[in-house]
């Protein structure tokens, strides 16, 4: 017999909504992609934030919003087995917030906003949420204590540096985090109360908390987790990839919204790096070539001669992965003796070589890629190099350029060099 206390936190769980925002361009990760989709141990962010979400006690709806025209993200939620409710959003995040609001079902109580680039939030961070909306809170947020020194600052009119104002008691300081928490009727009346201010003060709400207090509603607050970073540059990727690592019961697909996972041991992480070296010479006059650069084409340029296209970013690359992982080389895995990888492109041969890391129990932290050479001119697709490069090898690569001054075969024009480091881990299988 169900107990009348189950029966009302049942009753409750229907009444709440969680409305995941996912339609962030995520141009600071530097894949090229939406930041939702982004890779994190073999799946996206968005399917971490579900599969988190799906470990809670407090979801009795889910609505996920995607940036407009998705169809990737669509299709994976589709497969999830939350199967959300999706909506496109807007041009700013207020506007995608108000389309998850419209799509929330009748007699909807109580609403939790979540960023899908927090993926990692605890399952408990977003139960202990509800329960204080459960307890008559209208708003309520997740927050840890600040261990920095923060500064105010301000810049006078002509002035080069800004300069300290004050020094806030760190004491009274918390980072905040999400799921954040609403009485839902009284976040829809304050979105569309915000909706008719003018441009300078709607651009200054920067969360649905602050949009309540600047309307004199009290928001409470419970404790967040460390875990719930908001995965912004490549640098916050990697974190997470060593959170994901560090707790085996992170990151693991749900396939039933109740399924239960044993704790495991913390394994000892020690992170590997490896180094590849790859020099092409320029293709004889005679022999016309494309030139195949860091996954680009570079169209009116002699191309670089070699058993596949030629791309010595991408083959440094590679070798660096071999190299950290103890894998082999170049020559073992793509070698002349390999006539399948004849004229194969290097964002072929880098998305293989990050599949044979992976298949043989590492994560991929990143790869850095310099090369030394004339031509071709470089800065100005140095952005779209590193997101080629990071999608085919569903990890952050990043590319920059020098010269030799002159100097050498790099220097007269013969050939480049392309110098690469990789770290990578072992993760648990």
């Amino acid at each position: 017999m169900v107990s009348a206390e189950n029966q009302a936190s049942a009753k409750t769980t229907q009444r709440t909504a969680v409305i995941v925002v996912a339609a962030g361009s995520g141009t600071r990760l530097g894949y090229g992609v939406p930041k939702a989709l982004v890779p994190l141990k073999g799946r996206s962010l968005l399917e971490h934030a579900l599969d988190n979400i799906a470990r809670t006690r407090c979801a009795g709806e889910v609505i996920v919003v995607l940036p407009p025209g998705d169809t990737e993200l669509a299709r994976l939620c589709a497969s999830h087995p939350l199967a959300p409710l999706l909506v496109p959003g807007g041009s700013t995040r207020n506007d995608s917030v108000r389309a998850g609001l419209s799509k929330m079902g009748p007699g909807t109580e109580n609403v939790l906003i979540h960023d899908a680039a927090r993926c990692l939030t605890p399952p408990d961070v977003f139960d202990a949420v509800a329960a204080a909306l459960a307890d008559g809170a209208k708003a309520v947020i997740p927050v840890l204590p600040v261990v920095d020194t923060i500064k105010t600052v301000s810049q006078d009119p002509g002035e080069v540096h800004p300069h300290v104002t004050g020094t806030p008691a760190r004491e009274s300081l918390r980072a905040v985090q999400t799921p954040q928490g609403f009485h839902a009727p009284t976040l829809i009346a304050a979105h569309a109360q915000a909706d008719g201010w003018d441009k300078v003060t709607a651009e200054a709400i920067t969360d649905d908390a602050m949009l309540m207090e600047m309307l004199g509603e009290r928001v409470s607050t419970v404790p967040g987790s460390p875990a719930a970073l908001k995965i912004t540059t490549p640098t916050d990727l990697l974190l997470a990839k060593f959170l994901l690592a560090t707790n085996p019961t992170e990151g693991t697909p749900v396939n039933q919204p109740d399924e239960q996972i044993p704790a495991q041991p913390v394994p000892l992480i020690i992170p590997r790096t490896g180094i590849g070296i790859d020099v092409h010479a320029v293709a004889d006059a005679s022999e016309p070539r494309e030139m195949w650069l860091a996954g680009l084409h570079f169209p009116g340029v002699q191309g670089l001669s070699g058993h596949s296209d030629g791309d010595a970013v991408a083959h440094a690359a590679c070798d660096a992965l071999f190299s950290a992982a103890g894998i082999g080389d170049l020559g073992t895995h793509f070698g002349t003796d390999r006539p399948e990888y004849a004229g194969a492109s290097g964002t072929t041969l880098l998305a293989e070589a990050a599949r044979l890391v992976r298949a043989a129990g590492f994560e991929i932290g990143n790869v850095a890629v310099q090369f030394v050479g004339r031509r071709p001119k470089f800065a100005a697709r140095r952005l779209e190099a590193d997101a080629v490069l990071s999608e085919a090898a569903g990890a952050p690569v990043t590319v920059t350029a020098t010269t030799s001054d002159g100097l050498g075969y790099e220097g007269t024009g013969e050939g480049l060099t392309a110098y690469a480091t990789a770290l990578v881990y072992s993760v648990q299988r």
